[in-house]
């Protein structure tokens, strides 16, 4: 009589399990530190320059400090090719996460002691200065988290990794706002540099990774170009490289057009901001938490491939239900439908994508190649999209809109499919991938 309960908590326990493991607790550590730059620079900035009176024309300049996280992979070689002396002998990925950690909190606390109000061009410059420190401690923390876990784990690891970054966000941003209100934006911003100190002490305490490879020993002035060379080399060596190439920059491009608008039809369709904050914040928010959870859990059960393309199916489905949105005009529940289904697909995808994407890095050159295959999935459909949606809303309507962004993520979801089933997908993935001696789950 008992078997089955038994069979049932041992069900539940192996879902659960995986994201207790050191490896996936490491990777949740480290998404707090990579979150709270990016905090403190979105939301947290905004209000800090209208509460000083900085005109909205100014503030929305402040962008621009995000860009450099699109550039990153411009010098994410030397996290993996430059051994750093005296500290280098902790490893390297330990030292980099130190070093970068600490310039990160200077940079926090430089941007804490500018005054927007007397100097704005200063303030500007500090921001853009986070910006640098913050997508360089994204390229360590990114290539420490591939690096230290095992492949079975890369799904899971990336779920906890986006909790992390989340909850780093969200706390960063909640206490910059709380301490500002009792103290000042300056005081506020300085103790809010603490919030690195998580992907450091991680690094310290696990040491170096034990999948990381080294590519050169010594830094010789060709093997530093070779450095710079070799991640962009091994890559178009493998077998359908063109192929997984346009894949990453085709995959989103659906979902980032309609991302860009859910604000818009919000309000034509005439919700209130109360009624955004409810749907769009809360109940997205829950719907993303159960996603990531879901998407390790899928991972896990079915593997790389199966999870990837369920994902993709349901980012182009929750594009349709928008669509349905749209014609259905000002109805809450369905606004709560969309939005859920929105961001449950998001969350979900999330996880199994960035997986994806880790597995496909080569470890000698963890850190440059992950840099440019995030970069490449943003920045190519950003700049593709963000200049269109407008316009076409304007000449088919909403509706229409959302059915086309649907249409628009079949060929990523045609694409990967062949991928799967001419085996490119094993074919070119990296050695961040590959199941090695001691990685498979015990």
């Amino acid at each position: 009589m008992d078997a089955q309960p038994q069979i049932e908590r041992r069900g539940v326990w192996a879902s659960v399990h995986p994201y207790l493991e050191k490896e996936s607790l490491a990777a949740f550590f480290l998404g707090i530190s990579s979150g709270f730059p990016f905090a403190m620079l979105a939301a947290t900035l905004t209000t800090r320059l209208a509460q000083d009176g900085i005109e909205k024309s100014t503030i929305t300049t402040f962008t621009l400090a995000f860009f450099v996280y699109n550039l990153k992979f411009l010098w994410a070689w030397i996290v993996d090719g430059v051994n750093l002396p005296l500290i280098g002998r902790l490893g390297q990925r330990v030292s980099w996460m130190v070093v970068i950690g600490l310039l990160v909190m200077a940079a926090t606390v430089n941007l804490a002691l500018a005054n927007p109000a007397t100097d704005i061009a200063g303030t500007a410059l500090a921001a853009v200065l986070l910006g640098v420190a913050g997508a360089s401690f994204d390229i360590v923390i990114d290539a420490y988290r591939i690096e230290t876990l095992k492949p079975y784990q890369l799904g899971v690891g990336s779920g906890m990794s986006q909790y992390g970054w989340r909850i780093g966000a969200a706390l960063a941003g909640s206490l910059a706002l709380v301490l500002a209100a009792r103290f000042d934006w300056h005081f506020a911003y300085a103790a809010c540099s603490v919030f690195a100190l998580p992907a450091m002490i991680t690094a310290l305490l696990l040491g170096e990774p034990q999948r990381h490879q080294v590519f050169n020993e010594r830094r010789a002035l060709g093997e530093v170009w070779a450095s710079i060379t070799g991640p962009f080399a091994e890559f178009f060596k493998r077998k359908g490289a063109l192929l997984v190439l346009l894949f990453i920059l085709v995959h989103k491009i659906g979902d980032t057009l309609a991302n860009l608008t859910f604000r818009l039809l919000f309000d034509d369709l005439g919700f209130s901001n109360d009624e955004i904050a409810l749907y769009d914040i809360g109940v997205g928010f829950w719907a993303l938490i159960v996603g990531v959870f879901v998407g390790g859990v899928i991972y896990s059960r079915l593997g790389l491939k199966r999870s990837v393309l369920i994902a993709l199916v349901l980012m182009a489905v929750s594009n349709l239900s928008f669509a349905l949105l749209a014609a259905a005009g000002h109805s809450n529940i369905g606004m709560a439908s969309a939005i859920g289904f929105e961001n449950f697909a998001s969350g979900y995808g999330g996880v199994v994508v960035v997986a994806y994407f880790s597995a496909l890095c080569d470890l000698r050159f963890t850190a440059a190649q992950y840099a440019l295959i995030s970069a490449g999935a943003s920045i190519v459909g950003r700049f593709l999209t963000g200049t269109t949606a407008g316009a076409l809303i304007e000449a088919m309507g909403y509706a229409n809109f959302y059915l086309l962004t649907t249409l628009v993520a079949l060929p990523g979801i045609v694409l990967f499919w062949w991928m799967m089933r001419s085996g490119l997908v094993d074919d070119a993935m990296g050695t961040a991938g590959e199941v090695g001696e001691g990685d498979a789950r015990d």
